[in-house]
């Protein structure tokens, strides 16, 4: 079976972890979710096995994220691995559904925040609204983007930040421009 090379990933493991325990399992429910043993888990999350290709998928989609997410990360140079996110070096997230481009602007998912670069294309829309049990911070960095939280819309324009607290949301972009915006999410949802 094949592999992953994480010589060139160095915190594959703590994302795993921080994932497992932010989604409320245990090391035992995720081993069990994906027929392996808890030891063997554990030494994946401590970085001291390499999981198979086909065991990264299971992982990915008991923990309900992209399997690519688990391995888009250029290499960092050792003395920023942990503090600095290069912007080509960014790691996609998310499922691009309804015209949404995300990228991880934190180095890892080991916070008890994500920091998200979020694109929001000409077009954009998630028609139903979605509710999270998080604290959501947004800040407009360019374009328009209309946002209704709690059935009440708003159209942002850029230097205007939001918040949501796991009150429903959806998004539109009906303008002819991308729409920027930095989100910050507590806890992490990818």
């Amino acid at each position: 079976m094949p592999t992953l090379d994480l010589a060139h990933y160095d915190c594959l493991g703590a994302d795993l972890r921080s994932l497992r325990k932010s989604r409320g399992l245990t090391l035992s429910d995720l081993a069990n979710a994906v027929g392996k043993s808890v030891g063997w888990l554990s030494q994946v999350e401590r970085n001291l096995s390499e999981p198979s290709i086909d065991d990264l998928r299971d992982l990915a989609k008991n923990l309900e994220i992209p399997i690519s997410m688990l391995f888009g990360q250029a290499k960092a140079a050792p003395e920023e691995i942990g503090f600095i996110v290069r912007q080509g070096a960014r790691r996609s997230i998310g499922s691009k559904e309804a015209g949404l481009l995300e990228e991880l602007l934190s180095p890892d998912l080991t916070d008890d925040f994500e920091v998200v670069h979020s694109t929001f294309i000409p077009g954009a829309k998630l028609a139903k609204p979605v509710s999270r049990p998080t604290q959501e911070v947004g800040y407009l960095i360019s374009g328009k983007l209309d946002i209704t939280i709690e059935g009440k819309c708003f159209t942002i324009k850029p230097g205007d930040g939001f918040r949501i607290r796991g009150e429903a949301f959806k998004y539109a972009n009906p303008y002819k421009e991308p729409a920027v915006a930095i989100w910050v999410i507590a806890p992490p949802v990818y």
